[in-house]
């Protein structure tokens, strides 16, 4: 469920961007009455109508996390403001570019942030993560660790490959099934790698 949870923006993104394209002239008269505007491409429609509801769908999602939870986690707050600047952005210029950077700064981020703690702050954020579920040897922590700073700026750059490369439909499709894809073959082979090491700790 939390999974989900986590995919609700991405989903709706992607059910709009769809409805959008089957109805462009709908989706341009939607997207023109909201920003005011009555020109608006019909070929920029389903883009621009899945923006607004990303940026809905992820303030939604902040909303349910604060009353539920009482705070929000930090990368929550970072995911939407860069959803609100890029795709306020994209919006704005009726430009799809901002938008398709989004995923990869947020990849970045991520990458930058676990880099920064470990290098800097000494500190590992999947042992603090994990650490009480399993024990590891130091080592593999640390490889562990900057394994997925090695696999957030991989994301990053294929994202902008399939953005700016092919048509924005594929990007779509991409960014759910591709990235959702890539994660789950990538969080599976290390949970085989790191079974080793539970095994033997056992």
């Amino acid at each position: 469920m939390k999974i989900l949870f986590d995919l609700f923006p991405v989903l709706l993104f992607f059910v709009a961007f769809k409805y959008s394209e089957k109805n462009p002239d709908l989706a341009a008269n939607w997207v023109g009455s909201l920003l005011g505007s009555a020109t608006v491409d019909l070929k920029m429609a389903p883009i621009l109508l899945a923006t607004v509801v990303v940026i809905a769908a992820t303030v939604a999602q902040i909303i349910w996390v604060w009353f539920r939870h009482g705070k929000v986690d930090k990368m929550l707050w970072i995911s939407l403001a860069l959803v609100v600047v890029f795709g306020g952005m994209t919006l704005a210029f009726q430009d799809e570019s901002f938008i398709k950077w989004k995923p990869t700064i947020l990849y970045w981020v991520f990458a930058g942030s676990m880099a920064f703690s470990a290098i800097v702050l000494k500190k590992n954020a999947i042992k603090a993560m994990l650490g009480e579920q399993m024990t590891l040897p130091e080592q593999v922590w640390t490889k562990v660790n900057f394994s997925w700073v090695a696999f957030f700026i991989f994301m990053g750059i294929l994202n902008l490959l399939i953005a700016f490369n092919f048509s924005t439909d594929v990007w779509v499709n991409f960014k759910l099934f591709g990235g959702m894809g890539l994660l789950f073959v990538f969080v599976l082979a290390q949970g085989m790698l790191l079974s080793k090491f539970v095994e033997e700790d056992k």
